[in-house]
């Protein structure tokens, strides 16, 4: 497998799950086969929109290529039709969002830095790649977007990026430790919210 099919796979990978999640988190607000569909495609693909227009390539890939679009709406769809069989969305969304969050946040950071975005810039692309679509999500289901909660999120994804760019800076940007760079932030994810790792948030002050 090269290394764009492998890239192209990961990429629909992660568009799928993060539809997945957005549909999921749609359905538990009782949205209809619309709303669940818009949401699901809106989280596969707002991220992934948001870091081809930063690379400058246009169109999206999203709108260019027919694969993204029908595999987040055909996702969507499914998790619509096949709902009563998911057990507890909450944490089906959970799940789904980490898995996403990892992929996108590998294939956001290698993007950029094929097209040679300095290491810092990549990584900032990334992070942002990879949160893009869980804040869509969240803001059109009328929830407090995840990456402004005390939650180890953004801070996930961004970890992740430097991890990619340090594995490509020394040569080592091949199929296994990409795949072990997304399992990290999967892990992180996953085990911070286990553990209700959290970020710092201000203490208490005087009342304006």
């Amino acid at each position: 497998m090269t290394t764009s099919t492998a890239l192209l796979f990961a990429d629909l990978t992660g568009v799928a799950v993060f539809a997945a999640s957005g549909a999921s988190a749609a359905v538990a607000k009782r949205l209809d086969l619309f709303g669940v569909v818009f949401v699901g495609v809106v989280a596969a693909l707002g991220g992934g929109i948001f870091r081809d227009l930063v690379i400058d390539e246009v169109p999206p890939l999203a709108f260019a290529d027919w694969r993204y679009a029908v595999t987040a709406a055909v996702t969507a769809a499914a998790v619509f039709r096949f709902h009563p069989q998911l057990a507890r969305l909450r944490t089906t969304v959970l799940v789904l969002d980490a898995a996403g969050l990892a992929l996108f946040t590998v294939t956001g950071t290698l993007k950029a830095l094929d097209v040679h975005v300095p290491a810092v810039g990549a990584c900032m692309i990334g992070m942002l790649t990879a949160i893009g679509g869980g804040l869509g999500r969240d803001l059109l289901t009328g929830e407090i977007p995840v990456v402004l909660r005390r939650e180890i999120y953004a801070v996930a994804a961004l970890a992740g990026s430097i991890v990619v760019a340090l594995l490509s800076t020394y040569g080592h940007a091949t199929t296994a430790p990409l795949t072990a760079a997304a399992v990290f932030v999967f892990a992180l994810r996953l085990i911070s919210l286990r553990r209700r790792w959290s970020a710092p948030v201000p203490g208490r002050g005087v009342q304006m």
